[in-house]
């Protein structure tokens, strides 16, 4: 029986518009024909671990520009780059009456610190794992391990909802229940083949 749901937060509970930010940066003359490869130039994934600060990850970016970048605008579209989901905050936090409901992020201090002034992120479910935090990032079993230990999660009793196949593929292999997001609808009839129960707003699917 399932007891608790864990959501993803970008592309979950937000969208994420990178457009204008890439179309910044291309402007600069940084080549992002190969967009893994810029990314682990400038090592977000350390920035997710907690491993390499706000300050330094926006230092990286700049100096990876052929042409100089304005760090004020370059924070501005970092940051401006996640549109709230309503259809995807209604469903959490309509479970949290009957279903320990968590949120599990690869996110860096400063786009959490934003999610939490801008939407309240913090107030979504009844607890949250951010990787800065916890030195982890999904897929890697550390960061699903962490979060059983911090949360009192049971696997098997446990659905996870991310909108990246591998870290799907991650929390399955940890034994987790796991749902790969593509639609607000696919979301909420996967929850139903493991026997959630929906709020009433969701009856007519």
């Amino acid at each position: 029986m399932i007891r608790n749901v864990v959501f993803d937060v970008g592309g979950v509970l937000v969208r994420l518009r990178y457009r204008p930010f890439i179309q910044y940066l291309g402007e600069a003359g940084v080549d992002l024909s190969d967009l893994p490869a810029w990314l682990a130039t400038i090592d977000l994934d350390a920035h997710e671990r907690g491993e390499l600060s706000a300050q330094e990850l926006m230092g990286r970016i700049v100096a990876s520009a052929p042409r100089p970048l304005d760090p004020r605008e370059l924070e501005r579209l970092w940051l401006d780059m996640f549109e709230r989901w309503g259809e995807m905050f209604d469903l959490a936090t309509g479970l949290m009456g009957r279903y320990r409901v968590y949120l599990l992020s690869n996110v860096g201090d400063l786009h959490w610190a934003h999610l939490n002034a801008q939407y309240g992120i913090e107030q979504v479910g009844h607890g949250a794992i951010a990787s800065f935090r916890v030195g982890a990032t999904k897929p890697s079993a550390a960061i699903y391990r962490e979060a059983e230990r911090r949360l009192g999660l049971e696997p098997a009793a446990t659905v996870f909802i991310d909108d990246l196949e591998r870290n799907v593929v991650g929390a399955r292999a940890c034994g987790w229940n796991a749902i790969h997001h593509q639609s607000p609808l696919e979301t909420r009839r996967s929850l139903r083949s493991f026997g959630v129960w929906l709020p009433d707003a969701f009856r007519e699917d």
